[in-house]
């Protein structure tokens, strides 16, 4: 039987990391923006799916660095069930 993880809501993780992420990319920037309307997974942005959001985000928060980076960016990666 698969063990369910339990996560946050997208919307929280976007939360803390515009706390953390004192200057965020501007290539990253239109992403955290739009993962604050975001709940779980399932849900979209426009035409975008969370998952892609989360991918966009991810691919350009190369910048975004340090501990609370990693596990943010971690918890990010669960969200969207990717290595």
């Amino acid at each position: 039987m698969a063990e369910l993880i339990s996560t946050r809501p997208i919307c929280e993780v976007a939360r803390e990391i515009q706390k953390e992420w004192k200057n965020v990319n501007f290539a990253a920037k239109p992403y955290l923006s739009a993962m604050f309307s975001l709940s779980s997974i399932n849900d979209n942005y426009l035409m975008d799916s969370a998952k892609s959001i989360i991918l966009y985000f991810l691919s350009n928060a190369s910048s975004f660095r340090g501990e609370s980076a990693k596990r943010l960016k971690k918890e990010l990666k669960t969200i969207a069930n990717i290595k």
